[in-house]
This record gives structure tokens, C-alpha cells and sequence, in this order.
């Protein structure tokens, strides 16, 4: 079973346990408890498992809203922090927003209270009390097999909707929208019985082109719309609608505004539904929009479409999220089959052709630094062996992140493998610690180790297992590999050869697997050997394409084991880190850099800017969405002046905070914070010495 029920050895409690997501949450009791497995089927909502304890006392140790709904699915409280509310004597389901999706069933009278570090479901008295907890983790049901021929392409496309959960507004919640079908390459079209798209009334006409399917393959997905050949590209459906998909910025970027503005806008319709909250983009918009929005809510989804584009896109522009990924594919056959993972992901499809070159781009300021600098590199020899590669830089976007799948190594974007994805799906189960893997091969480094060894492994809420190795040998590197291990972080040397050890050099690809999920290369030009793990069985991992100062990857390699400590994915991570440093442009990550190392301390992770102004603080917030917590998922900051919800991912607001509400703030969780363009962390900085 992917998920765990289990007592707690420190205090009691129960703890859940995601064992493929390698998440964990904890729900205390004031006196020890003994789970008993439950039917899973009694719940209001899905859950994968579920078990009956007996308690006075629930205490959750982070701040979430809590909903609780009356037998009949009827919301009759909603509690967020710094908030107090008595339930009445009845029949309840208790929904706790946790980063494992958790609900209580109780036939009693409770008051919720949440305050600034925790939420507590007080019972007054021992009572029966349900625990079901939902998995996020998501797989491909089935595999549809397609042609390269563009019409076979638009049938084994129109299959991705086959895979939402629900036709409503809510599908807008990640939680909602299932996994895509895998794709594969064959002879002949063949889509498994038991896929079948839902019949929504939308319809996408396009060219017969692999160009114009890719790009649109989110939108079929996220609308369930069938895809058919057409002399342009239009939207359209069954009561006669339609709109083109050729605006003045072209045809990518009108999909691409298309996708948003109704994903957008279902986030906002769908407050009149299960979660009926004070939603902060909804107050923004809904004075410039003529939309009933309870009247949408419950009207098919065709008609919700009509009804959203009659919207300017510039009305609404300003309030959408700001997506996560673009991934920018060259478009041939053979790179459908990673189209689903990034339809998952909900991401920007760019299929621009990108600028072509044989070497990196180095700037003036990088070629000085390497002139100017007494410092070491971390190449293996004086001279590294050059490599002949052709390097790709795709277009920037704005999006939190950006990706290439194709051939070359990208520059400045993250290299997608359908071998990390494929890797990732096969992901065994995990009942231990958080594993983390360091390996200083070369003692000069030892700065990054000391700092590898105080950052690793110091959150209360987590149990991890740290092995740290020095100066190993060939077999002991292969054997280091080869063991589970949730993360691995390399200092040291690598060459053309492979890792530089005590005894030769150990090139990855060589071996027949690795147990290693995800790694940190922090190494001269270790491409290669990234790929090489990825191609032995990791999911992702973080490398450089060229040289890099000692200094330089010191400064990388603390930011980026900071922020994977605190629960930012792989490529989140490197977007924030590659700023530490004039050297971050020859980091980039490989294979799927959506994954996390351990999860973040609460829902989203999240960066901090802070400018003084008079005798407040100016705190800028810009959240990062996750697999577990993707486009979609709602946050809300933890001040008592600003308790709405908003849309979370990119930037959030901007708050003014006193001096004593920004210390109180900061000491909520570690995290990362942006002062004048150096990168502090919440729980150390010292406001009085910054400013």
C-alpha cells in the first residue's frame, strides 16, 4: 500500500506516511493511541486509506485551514489560523488541507482553534475519530500507442482527457486532474478500452501538423476536448461557439492565453462550489468581469468556456498565476512520449526553434572571473578534455521555470529524458528515512562538506539517515551508487573519464544501475555523468555544463542544499541558487526537476524579498509550486492582518509588516529570503544587522 498508518515513538500520535512520495505527516493525541484499519469507502471524498482511533484531542504541528462538512457534504465551518469555531453535536467530515490530503470522520461536538503554530480539533472527551489520507502520487492508467502521422498524433493526444477526475470548475485543484495516458511509438493506432475522453461538448480544430498538436495538447487535456483536423486552428463547440486560435502574437501564444484564462477563471467559479472561500483573485477581478459566477458554476462546462472568453484576456492578465513551466520541444515523433508528463504538469508547450550553437555562451563577467581568480577549478586535470557538443538555448519565458526536450544540451533551461519519467513511475516504495549520500572526493572541498553536514538532516519534523564518504575508490563509489539513497551529493572532480577517485576514474555509464533518486553533481562539466545516472535508474539531478570556480560551486552547492531542505523541487531550487553566483549559468538540472528531496515544511515553498521602507517592511512573496501541491492549489499567508487565500504559485502579494511582525513571521519555518540581492535564511537572519 502506498500509504501508512503509524505510532509515533517520541510523543503520542499517530504519523501518515506517503511511501512513494516519501512524505510524512503527523497528527498528536494527548495519551497514546492504536490505529485499527477502517473501510476507506466511508468518506465524503476519495481516500486511499483509512484507520479508527480514540481520542479527546487532535493538535496538527503546522497551521492549515480546516473545512468540516455536515453529513449531507454541506460546509458548515470553515477555520483558518488565528481562528476559533464550536461544532455542534453531529455527524462530520473534517478536511485538513495537510501536504498529505488527510480527513477526519467524527459523530460528536468539537471546536477547531487554530493559532500561530498549530491546529487542534478539540473533542472534550475520548471519542471515535476516522483517519483517511489520500496519496498525491499519479501514474499513467494506460498506454495508447500512436503512428508518427499527425492524424494518429490528434487521436492518441485526445486520450489525455480521458484522465481528469471531474468535468467541473474543481478539476482546476491538481487534485482533480488524473495522470495522462502514457505514449508510445508503433505501427498502428491503438487505444486501450477503458480510455475514453468525456463527452464536454468542446472541440479543438488544428492543422494536421506535429507543431500545432503539441502546443495544444495541454489545452485538450485541461478541457477534455476532442482534437480534429482543420484549414486553422480554432476552438469550438457543439452550441455553436467558436474562437480562433490565431491572435495577433500567433498561434502558441493564443493557446497559450486561451489555457490560462480559463484555467484561471474556473478557479474563480469554482468558490461557489465544495470550498467556498474568501479567494483573494476573485475580489480583484470580479468588479471588471460580467460574470455570475454561481451561475456558471453549475452550468456544462461548453457553455462555462463561451462565457469565460468573452473576457479580454488583459482584464484578467495581471491576476493569473504565474505558471510554473514552459517546456519547449522540438517537434518530431519521438518526443510525443514525454507529452503527457508535461500535460501533467500543466505546462506552457513552446515549439519555437531554438538557436543552435556548438559551445556555452561565456560572458565577459564570467571570463574575467575565472582571470581575476587565485581559486581552483573543479575540473579533474589542468586542461579537461573538450567535449563537442551542440548546445541549444531556448527563448525565455515567463514562467517559473523552463525545459527542453530534444536533442543538445539546453543552456539556461532544465534537459527533459522520458527515461527520468519512466524511472520515476517505477519508483519502489520507501518505509525509512529521508537517505542522503555525500562524497567529498577531494579534500580541498571540505568547506562544502562541513556545510553539506550542518544543513542535512537538521529538521525536527523529519527523520533522515546522512552518510557522508571521503576519497573513495572506484568500487566504493560504484557500491555508493548502486545503494538507496533518496539524494546524493557529489564534491569533488569529474573528467571526460568519468568521477575522479583514489584509484582511477568510475564512469556511471558503465554501470548496470544506480539506487540513487536524485543527485547534486557539484563538479566540473558532469553533464555526462548525470545522464548517465538518469540512464542507471534516477529520476533528477543537478549538473554543470563547463568549468566552475571552487568558490563558485561552494556558494551553489549551500544555497541549493538549503533550498532542497526546505522542500523546493530540483529545478525550482537551481532557479533561485544559480543567482549565488556569476558561475550559476553552467548549472542547469536533467531529467525530471520537478521532484522534491524532502517536503516542505508547510504546503508550498515559497521566497522571501524584503525592502525597508520608514519604519515597516515591504515583504514580497512568490510561492513555488510542486508536484504534490501544483498550478491550482491555494495558500494563505500566516499574519493575522492578511488570512485570504490566493492562487499559489509565482508571485503572491506584497505585505507591510512592522518589525515585530516580520521577526515573529521569519521564525515560522526556515526558508529562504532575499535582502539587496543576497540570499538569507528566515530562522538565522538578524533584521537589526541587514537593515
Amino acid at each position: 500500500m502506498t500509504l501508512t498508518f503509524t505510532t509515533l515513538d517520541d510523543r503520542p500520535g499517530i504519523e501518515i506516511i506517503d511511501r512513494i512520495e516519501r512524505q510524512r505527516y503527523r497528527l498528536h493525541t494527548p495519551s497514546p493511541v492504536s490505529p485499527t484499519p477502517v473501510d476507506a469507502d466511508a468518506f465524503h471524498f476519495p481516500v486511499g486509506s483509512a484507520v479508527a482511533i480514540r481520542t479527546s484531542e487532535i493538535v496538527l504541528p503546522t497551521v492549515v485551514p480546516v473545512y468540516v462538512r455536515d453529513a449531507e457534504g454541506n460546509m458548515v465551518a470553515e477555520v483558518k489560523q488565528f481562528e476559533a469555531e464550536a461544532v455542534p453535536d453531529g455527524s462530520y467530515s473534517i478536511d485538513l488541507c495537510t501536504r498529505i490530503k488527510t480527513y477526519l470522520r467524527a459523530d460528536a461536538e468539537f471546536e477547531v482553534s487554530v493559532d500561530m503554530e498549530q491546529t487542534r480539533i478539540d473533542f472534550g472527551e475520548p471519542t471515535e475519530v476516522r483517519v483517511g489520507a489520500r496519496s498525491r502520487h499519479d501514474r499513467p492508467a494506460a498506454t495508447v500507442t500512436t503512428t508518427e502521422d499527425p492524424l494518429d498524433m490528434m487521436a492518441a493526444v485526445e486520450t489525455f482527457g480521458s484522465a481528469l477526475k471531474t468535468t467541473d470548475p474543481e478539476r482546476s485543484y491538481p487534485t482533480l486532474r488524473g495522470h495522462p495516458p502514457a505514449l508510445e511509438l508503433g505501427d498502428s493506432l491503438d487505444v486501450p478500452s477503458g480510455v475514453e475522453r468525456p463527452d464536454t461538448g468542446v472541440h479543438l480544430e488544428l492543422p494536421p501538423d506535429l507543431p500545432s498538436i503539441f502546443v495544444a495538447a495541454p489545452l485538450a487535456y485541461y478541457l477534455g476536448a476532442s482534437v480534429r483536423p482543420g484549414p486553422s486552428p480554432r476552438l469550438t463547440t457543439d452550441d455553436g461557439f467558436e474562437h480562433a486560435l490565431t491572435g495577433p502574437d500567433g498561434y502558441e501564444r493564443e493557446v497559450e492565453r486561451v489555457l490560462k484564462q480559463l484555467f484561471f477563471l474556473d478557479c474563480l467559479t469554482r468558490t461557489e462550489g465544495y470550498y467556498e472561500i474568501d479567494l483573494h483573485e476573485r475580489r480583484a477581478v470580479e468588479p471588471y468581469v460580467d460574470l455570475d459566477f454561481e451561475s456558471l458554476y453549475y452550468r456544462p462546462l461548453a457553455e462555462q468556456v463561451a462565457e469565460y472568453l468573452t473576457v479580454p484576456y488583459d482584464v484578467v492578465e495581471e491576476h493569473v498565476p504565474e505558471w510554473r513551466l514552459t517546456a519547449h520541444v522540438d517537434p518530431v515523433a519521438r518526443n510525443a512520449e514525454q507529452l503527457p508528463f508535461v500535460v501533467d504538469d500543466l505546462a506552457i508547450v513552446r515549439t519555437h526553434q531554438p538557436h543552435q550553437k556548438t559551445q556555452t555562451s561565456v560572458t565577459a563577467s564570467v571570463e574575467q572571473e575565472f582571470t581575476r581568480s587565485s581559486d581552483f577549478t573543479r575540473a579533474a586535470s589542468a586542461e579537461p578534455a573538450a567535449v563537442q557538443t551542440d548546445y541549444v538555448e531556448p527563448q525565455s519565458e515567463s514562467t517559473l521555470e523552463q525545459a527542453w526536450i530534444g536533442d543538445g544540451v539546453p543552456i539556461g533551461a532544465s534537459k527533459l529524458t522520458p527515461e527520468a519519467f519512466k524511472n520515476r513511475l517505477d519508483r519502489e516504495a520507501a518505509d525509512g528515512d529521508i537517505s542522503i549520500t555525500v562524497v567529498q572526493n577531494d579534500a580541498r572541498m571540505a568547506e562544502e562538506r562541513q556545510i553539506a553536514d550542518e544543513v542535512y538532516g537538521n529538521r525536527e519534523d523529519l527523520p533522515f539517515d546522512i552518510t557522508v564518504r571521503e576519497n573513495l575508490t572506484t568500487d566504493e563509489l560504484a557500491d555508493a551508487l548502486a545503494r538507496q539513497s533518496d539524494f546524493f551529493h557529489y564534491i569533488g572532480h569529474i573528467d571526460a573519464d568519468g568521477f575522479t577517485c583514489e584509484d582511477g576514474a568510475l564512469d556511471v555509464r558503465t554501470l548496470d544501475s544506480v539506487g540513487v533518486d536524485t543527485f547534486l553533481l557539484n563538479a566540473c562539466s558532469s553533464y555526462q555523468q548525470g545522464l548517465g545516472l538518469i540512464d542507471g535508474g534516477a529520476i533528477g539531478g543537478i549538473v554543470t555544463l563547463n568549468e566552475v570556480l571552487n568558490d563558485g560551486a561552494v556558494k551553489i552547492g549551500e544555497t541549493v542544499a538549503r533550498l532542497l531542505n526546505c522542500g523546493f523541487p530540483l529545478r525550482a531550487a537551481l532557479t533561485i541558487a544559480r543567482d549565488e553566483s556569476i558561475l550559476g549559468g553552467q548549472y542547469i538540472v536533467v531529467g525530471d526537476g520537478g521532484i522534491t528531496v524532502t517536503q516542505p515544511g508547510s504546503g508550498t515553498p515559497d521566497l522571501l524579498e524584503i525592502e525597508k521602507e520608514g519604519d515597516y517592511f515591504n515583504v514580497e512573496m512568490t510561492a513555488y509550486a510542486t508536484d504534490e501541491r501544483g498550478l491550482g492549489s491555494i495558500l494563505t499567508p500566516f499574519l493575522k492582518e492578511h488570512n485570504s487565500y490566493y492562487l499559489s504559485s509565482g508571485h503572491i502579494d506584497t505585505f507591510s509588516l512592522s518589525k515585530e511582525e516580520l521577526g515573529e513571521f521569519l521564525q515560522l519555518e526556515e526558508g529562504p529570503v532575499r535582502i539587496s540581492g543576497d540570499v538569507h535564511w528566515s530562522s538565522t537572519l538578524d533584521i537589526n544587522s541587514v537593515f
